[in-house]
């Protein structure tokens, strides 16, 4: 089997849960763990991200808030959402990406409740992590380049939302998809059922376009 790509952005509050999820189930060292930029991937689709959507931001936030709860996750929402993630992004790139790192800014921002927008804060953040000169590691032009390069490969993926899993060309959306993506794994013909292969050729029978 293909080796799995986990696209996140550190804005999602799902993200963080399904890492806690997939730190406990999984590998971690065997998943390449992907930064890429949410807002840019929504402006490539046309869409809003639904923190963006008055209706539903008190929805979202109830129930990243709710499965946590249920989960056993330590959660607390930071102090304002959305937020600019581009720095933490950066930085975890900066830090290739080492899962350990990846959590432990995730944990920052979504078990501790960190406030992200805060100079403070961010520099508690480099400090747990042992990072020096971070504000000059994320200003690095190769860093920016493979954060703006893994985004593209997102979206030439058709990737339409974080976190997503990516095994070849089988997306797996969402933390609610966590439980269907470790099926999977241990069931890679899982999608090759006549069933299956229907109803991913579908035709559309009307459009609003």
């Amino acid at each position: 089997m293909a080796k799995t790509t986990w696209y996140f952005d550190f804005i999602s509050p799902f993200a963080y849960l399904q890492l806690e999820r997939l730190a406990k189930e999984t590998d971690l060292t065997q998943i390449n763990l992907r930064p890429i930029v949410f807002g840019a991937l929504l402006q490539h689709l046309g869409n809003r991200g639904p923190a963006e959507i008055t209706e539903k931001r008190t929805f979202t936030y109830r129930i990243a808030q709710w499965t946590a709860d249920e989960a056993g996750i330590p959660f607390k929402m930071p102090p304002a959402h959305p937020f600019n993630p581009i720095k933490f992004l950066r930085l975890a790139i900066a830090l290739n990406n080492e899962p350990e790192k990846v959590q432990a800014i995730f944990r920052f921002i979504w078990r501790d409740g960190g406030d992200v927008t805060s100079e403070a804060a961010w520099a508690t953040l480099c400090d747990e992590l042992a990072v020096e000169d971070a504000d000059e590691l994320i200003s690095q032009q190769t860093v920016k380049d493979q954060l703006r390069l893994n985004t593209q490969e997102a979206c030439e993926k058709g990737l339409f939302g974080v976190p997503s899993l990516v095994v070849g060309k089988d997306i797996f959306w969402g933390n609610d998809a966590t439980e269907m993506y470790l099926d999977y794994q241990a069931n890679p013909a899982l999608f090759e059922s006549e069933e299956y292969k229907r109803i991913s050729e579908l035709p559309m029978a009307i459009s609003r376009v």
